[in-house]
């Protein structure tokens, strides 16, 4: 019994006296741990931006432009432009914006050599487009070129790391990074015009001279270009989806232009204003408020009132997504309309068409500007002033599908 009880009190001397430290000590340790990993974590992702930007700088150019000068009693001068793209081809095709180029007499791309220092290359323009802000260039080098994959906008979301390359202030190959701080801004068009947008919303720097370079996912892959400042704010910087450029870069290869379908209406989103208006029982889709005369739209027997739920395949939600997706099915394709009208579902084929009498808008000068020269009124052209992002001015008219 003796013995037994003296067990149990060193036992419980143990706990009580010895232990109690330990226990202190141990947490102590944890504590310290667990802040060496943060650190740990932090330095990991350093390490990831670090690598994302070194290995995609090679394929990462800077573009410089001549074009007549604007400004009053210069007559003769030129006047220097700046801007960013990337080498999509091992040939030499190189993404920029098309308003990098906007006017432009002279072409020049500064690239990476294989021993680190630039090589410039004069470029041809194999094709542009305005209304998606997308030009491709064409140079000759001796060797294969780097090239950057491009992958897809939906492969990053709000909060994810991003990193932005280009040629901001002619500070060639400058780094940023920053997160996606927001997707599918289509109420912002660059001085009040109207483009095939869907801005990516990102916090990591864009400055003029940015426009036409690469933002990268944590992957080292294109998700989006960079193309838009708000010269009002900080840290807000728009990016077009890469997904747009890959469809126009087909047209541009081919026809130097892109050839959009139309099918000759004007639509709206199902807002409840629009939805009480039309007296809509299903306000699943978009409504048709216009259909122009003689339009295979009306040739299809579409009306002002139905909505439009689905096409082909897929289901239609937003006015702004299906004037992209018909503008991007071209010319000469026959898309299957899932309608309703009232109660009643209908099927239509419409065949697209050339849009008749298509003009050439100018090209959004945005977050490019010239590094010589005074900074004149936001939103004119080219390589010179510097550009603004704008909302979109209320009942501003959009273009038909």
């Amino acid at each position: 019994m003796v013995g037994g009880r003296w067990w149990v009190g060193v036992s419980l001397a143990l706990l009580c006296g010895l232990e109690a430290p330990a226990w202190g000590a141990q947490h102590e340790g944890n504590r310290r741990l667990w802040v060496e990993a943060q650190q740990r974590s932090v330095r990991k992702e350093r390490s990831a931006l670090s690598q994302v930007a070194q290995a995609a700088m090679p394929a990462v150019v800077s573009i410089t432009t001549r074009q007549a000068s604007t400004t009053p009693g210069s007559e003769g001068e030129s006047q220097k432009g700046i801007g960013s793209g990337l080498i999509i081809h091992e040939d030499g095709y190189i993404l920029t914006s098309a308003h990098v180029i906007e006017g432009a007499e002279d072409i020049s791309i500064s690239v990476y050599s294989e021993r680190g220092y630039t090589e410039d290359f004069p470029a041809e323009v194999v094709g542009e487009d305005t209304r998606t802000d997308f030009a491709l260039l064409k140079i000759k080098a001796s060797r294969k070129l780097p090239v950057l994959k491009l992958s897809s906008a939906s492969q990053v979301e709000v909060g994810d790391y991003v990193v932005v390359i280009g040629n901001p202030f002619g500070l060639a190959h400058s780094v940023t990074a920053g997160v996606v701080s927001a997707k599918g801004r289509t109420d912002v068009t660059p001085n009040g015009r109207d483009g095939d947008f869907d801005y990516m919303q990102v916090d990591a720097s864009i400055n003029p001279g940015n426009s036409g370079g690469p933002v990268l996912d944590l992957n080292g892959d294109v998700v989006a270009i960079a193309n838009a400042v708000n010269v009002a704010g900080q840290g807000i910087g728009f990016a077009i989806p890469v997904d747009i450029a890959k469809a126009v870069i087909p047209h541009l290869r081919k026809y130097g232009k892109v050839r959009r379908g139309w099918m000759g209406v004007s639509v709206q989103d199902c807002t409840p204003t629009v939805v009480e208006a039309y007296g809509l029982i299903h306000a699943r889709g978009v409504v048709v408020s216009e259909v122009q005369d003689g339009s295979p739209a009306a040739r299809a027997g579409l009306q002002v009132g139905d909505v439009i739920e689905g096409l082909d395949t897929g289901r239609v939600e937003r006015a702004h997504k299906l004037r992209w997706q018909v503008a991007a099915r071209g010319v000469g394709r026959n898309v299957v309309l899932h309608v309703r009208r009232g109660e009643r579902p209908l099927k239509m084929k419409v065949r697209l068409e050339d849009m008749p009498g298509e003009v050439e808008q100018l090209a959004p000068a945005v977050a490019t500007q010239s590094s010589h020269g005074p900074v004149e009124e936001p939103g004119t052209g080219g390589g010179g002033p510097e550009g603004q992002a704008n909302g979109r001015a209320p009942g501003g008219k959009a273009p038909t599908p």
